[in-house]
């Protein structure tokens, strides 16, 4: 049974400053909980219903690193935000701040990505494609919010996540940088390479005019129709279709 201190704990990481101070984020639902518990990455806390539980023992079993706490309906309703839970919660730490590597390989840069539906969307899409490293700016949604884990469907499992200053990284680099924009060159009209860093701006600004004069080419999907714009998550998926090897 949880204490008190221990729910308040974990409904705490709902909000960033207590995942920043615990260095712990949640993870939420059936899919993403099985991916996490079907690996060796370290788990703090499971937290289940008794039906969830009973199902998922062996899982359960592969993790005696965790904490194990089987709760009734009521008292797992009482962790979760989501209208319809799913029956179990993980708490995982979040893992410490890289270094972002230099290699010969496909990057996402991410400027100022504000919603926690699109981030999740488009560490998801990076996942598809291959893609292992996504660098996000330091004002970009944090990567660890709920929303953003359960959207990104255990992305964070196989993508490399960094914060960094995009200035920084994008000058210290050789690889071809696209910037996505309304008024670049038209992506269907451009092969596919091996390496490049794909730069998504904010969803109402774009990308920054510091970002964009570090690109080596302003890229664009063209509109056909009356829209004013394109979602990010959905630019990024069909740029990344267009740009990398198939």
């Amino acid at each position: 049974m949880l204490t008190r201190a221990q729910n308040k704990h974990i409904r705490s990481l709902t909000q960033q400053k207590f995942r920043n101070e615990y260095k712990e984020f949640i993870a939420e639902g059936e899919k993403i909980a099985a991916e996490w518990l079907k690996t060796n990455e370290p788990i703090k806390m499971i937290l289940a219903t008794e039906e969830w539980a009973d199902f998922n023992s062996r899982l359960i079993e592969r993790h005696p690193e965790a904490q194990v706490h089987i709760l009734k309906a009521r008292g797992f309703a009482s962790l979760t935000a989501m209208q319809s839970p799913n029956g179990v919660i993980l708490v995982l730490p979040i893992p410490q701040p890289r270094e972002v590597p230099v290699s010969n390989e496909w990057y996402l840069a991410l400027d100022d990505i504000q919603d926690p539906g699109n981030m999740g969307t488009i560490l998801r899409i990076a996942d598809w494609f291959g893609i292992k490293h996504v660098v996000c700016s330091p004002s970009s949604v944090d990567v660890y919010n709920p929303k953003v884990v359960q959207s990104a469907m255990g992305a964070h499992l196989r993508t490399c996540i960094y914060e960094s200053d995009l200035e920084s990284f994008l000058s210290a680099t050789t690889l071809p940088k696209y910037a996505a924009t309304l008024d670049g060159e038209n992506v269907y009209n451009m092969q596919r390479q091996d390496a490049g860093i794909l730069i998504i701006g904010n969803e109402s600004r774009g990308i920054s005019e510091i970002i964009k004069s570090l690109a080596t080419k302003k890229i664009t999907i063209p509109r056909k129709g009356g829209a004013e714009s394109l979602n990010a998550g959905v630019s990024t998926g069909i740029m990344c279709a267009l740009l990398l090897p198939c």
